[in-house]
């Protein structure tokens, strides 16, 4: 996969590869726009995601055909994603494409896309690019499985890689459902770990609900002057 399928606040593509790398199978619990799993599209994959816009938006990435997402309509600076003739799962796709690393799909081309001098919104050349990565990426996650709800509900899967992105304590208050109860959540990991099963957590540096070790300093978008996130992981 050559991406992401959407693009989501707080997303992993960047620093996935420096993750360990998981068995066959892979639960993502709060999935987001799962992007370590999306490295490994060819693993069974388990999505947990609480939020039912995100879910819904899973189940239509599962079930559509590259040829509905190639089908899908141009965006111009003027686009307003509710007046497209398409299903509201794919305005979503939409919202989230057009609106890189937010946590709610938007409904109009964002200001600095506006610009005539913007390069890459030649010809909605931008847009084209996105809308044929995720119809490559739709045809390579057919025998995912999603699963609407809590962490704490999921299925569990003795001998799955658990790979499990929370919101951050401190930094996670921009996702529509960011409250979690993290001493429960650590102790879950750490029930998970003392089994032998395959478990990364992930946070910012500084959090202390586990043991967390630094791992890496990641521009949060290529955008220019973009923050970087001291991102650590546990075990």
């Amino acid at each position: 996969m050559k991406g992401p399928l959407f693009s989501f606040y707080g997303a992993k593509w960047r620093i996935a590869p420096k993750y360990q790398k998981p068995g066959p199978r892979i639960v993502e619990l709060f999935a987001g726009s799962a992007c370590y799993a999306s490295r490994y599209p060819d693993r069974a994959v388990l999505l947990v995601e609480r939020d039912p816009l995100l879910a819904s938006l899973w189940r239509y990435l599962i079930k559509a055909t590259p040829e509905e997402i190639r089908a899908l309509p141009d965006i111009t600076a003027d686009t307003h994603v509710d007046d497209l003739p398409i299903c509201q799962e794919a305005r979503w796709l939409v919202g989230f494409q057009i609106n890189g690393g937010s946590s709610i799909p938007k409904k109009s081309v964002p200001s600095r896309l506006r610009n005539p001098l913007f390069p890459r919104f030649e010809a909605g050349a931008w847009w084209a690019a996105r809308r044929a990565a995720t119809a490559q990426g739709v045809a390579e996650i057919k025998h995912w499985r999603i699963f609407e709800g809590e962490w704490y509900d999921a299925p569990q899967d003795f001998g799955a890689t658990y790979f499990i992105d929370p919101p951050y304590e401190n930094a996670g208050k921009h996702y529509r459902f960011s409250t979690i109860d993290y001493s429960a959540l650590a102790n879950f990991c750490e029930t998970l770990h003392m089994q032998g099963q395959r478990v990364i957590v992930c946070e910012n540096t500084g959090a202390t609900w586990l043991p967390f070790r630094h791992l890496d300093n990641v521009k949060a978008s290529t955008r220019q002057g973009a923050r970087y996130s001291a991102e650590a992981v546990w075990p």
